[in-house]
């Protein structure tokens, strides 16, 4: 057990304004304007630091701190285990907040001297292969372009978005497949496994049009397609995988994490898992994920449409995993650039002809931008030990908190003997 405790726990609201705005294809009708996310600072005893981040529409999490005050500070910040744990009991009433783990792997691999990739792998990749994940739909004539310009900045890889009726989803495919020859490889995401109505409406595609869909996606010679069925579809998309001349891919979404993915790799849902740690149980979960996969002769590579803390967590997994896959480099210019994706980090990731060098810095591999975090960020939330105390008496009353308090110190003792 390390005497590395948990010491300080502070949340923030980050809004970063984009150049234009974003119209993502997985809201209809809703244009974004801003990157949103909640940010987490994670001090231990001896003042090492810890971040992570996850997407926010807005001010959602407003009361989170509060519950997630009392159950960190004081816990062992390095025993991954515990903070798993920490992190499902967080989540017993419904609300899954697993994009607070990684900060406590940037403090674990910080105190060891070294990345998270070097943690988890004595021969992680120095360098990874990304590929251009476009965010909007457009039609052909637009997409090819986008395509084009992608091309001509390293990437031989691109994922367009259909997400219309039918007929037009159809024509784009084969429209941008054949203006684009051999130039580049193409991915094709769907959005079926976490559909939005709230503003627009969405189609809901059934097995029948999915395996049209990927019937069209072959002939065409498209790479793989992305969430072509609802995400809980368990028995279609095994159907639907096992059909396909295409490789069909997802997993991104599903914050039951590592039990429900393991059904899902065990009854082939996908060929390629794309399981996003913010999201799916943390980095521990996640990298589970990414081993079982290899054991079934299965592709993995992570979702990280989220924000430059999410594309860094991520990252450092691939690097760790030695995938054979490109990994998702979101990017939809003029909106959805590196310098908005990435506005708390004080280096963007900016690719080279395609491909990302892993930092080889202790933790995650990031640095807070300061700056930007005071201009487009709000702490709402900070507790150490002392406001614990106070917290415990206001909630609980005296009697309750010394109670409450001396049973928490005699686990941890417990826990070190």
């Amino acid at each position: 057990m390390s005497d590395e405790r948990v010491a300080r726990v502070e949340l923030f609201h980050f809004s970063a304004p984009l150049p234009k705005p974003f119209h993502p294809s997985w809201i209809p009708g809703y244009p974004q304007t801003h990157n949103r996310a909640t940010i987490v600072r994670i001090v231990t005893t001896s003042g090492v630091e810890g971040w992570s981040a996850g997407p926010a529409i807005s001010k959602e999490r407003s009361g989170l701190g509060e519950l997630i005050g009392p159950y960190l500070i004081g816990e062992d910040a390095t025993d991954i285990d515990l903070i798993q744990q920490r992190c499902r009991e967080i989540g017993y009433l419904g609300w899954r907040n697993w994009w607070i783990e990684p900060a406590f792997w940037d403090i674990k691999a910080k105190l060891a001297g070294c990345s998270v990739a070097q943690l988890l792998s004595d021969d992680p990749a120095t360098e990874v292969a990304v590929y251009a994940s476009s965010g909007e739909v457009r039609n052909a004539s637009d997409r090819v372009a986008e395509a084009r310009a992608r091309a001509a900045e390293g990437f031989d890889t691109i994922k367009i978005r259909v997400h219309e009726d039918e007929a037009a989803d159809i024509a784009q495919v084969r429209d941008t497949a054949r203006e684009l020859g051999t130039t580049m490889a193409i991915g094709v995401d769907a959005n079926q496994a976490w559909r939005v109505t709230a503003v627009a409406d969405a189609p809901l595609w059934d097995l029948d049009r999915a395996k049209r869909f990927v019937d069209v996606c072959a002939d065409a010679g498209i790479a793989w397609v992305e969430e072509p069925l609802p995400m809980d579809a368990y028995d279609d998309l095994s159907d639907l995988t096992a059909y396909s001349r295409v490789p069909i891919a997802g997993g991104e979404l599903h914050t039951s994490g590592f039990p429900e993915l393991k059904m899902m790799v065990e009854r082939r849902c996908y060929s390629i898992f794309q399981p996003d740690a913010t999201f799916t149980g943390g980095i521990a979960q996640t990298w589970a994920i990414a081993q079982l996969c290899k054991e079934h002769g299965l592709g993995y590579t992570p979702h990280t449409w989220t924000n430059g803390i999410g594309f860094a967590i991520n990252l450092q997994l691939m690097a760790a995993s030695r995938s054979p896959s490109k990994l998702e480099y979101p990017i939809d210019p003029p909106g959805w650039v590196p310098e908005a994706r990435d506005a708390m980090l004080t280096e963007p990731f900016v690719h080279d002809q395609g491909k990302i060098s892993v930092p080889q810095r202790p933790g995650l591999g990031f640095e807070i931008d300061q700056t930007a975090l005071k201009k487009h960020g709000k702490r709402f939330f900070a507790m150490d030990r002392k406001g614990l105390a106070w917290f415990a008496i206001r909630d609980r009353g005296i009697k309750a908190a010394r109670q409450m308090d001396k049973a928490k110190r005699a686990r941890i003792k417990d826990a070190r003997a």
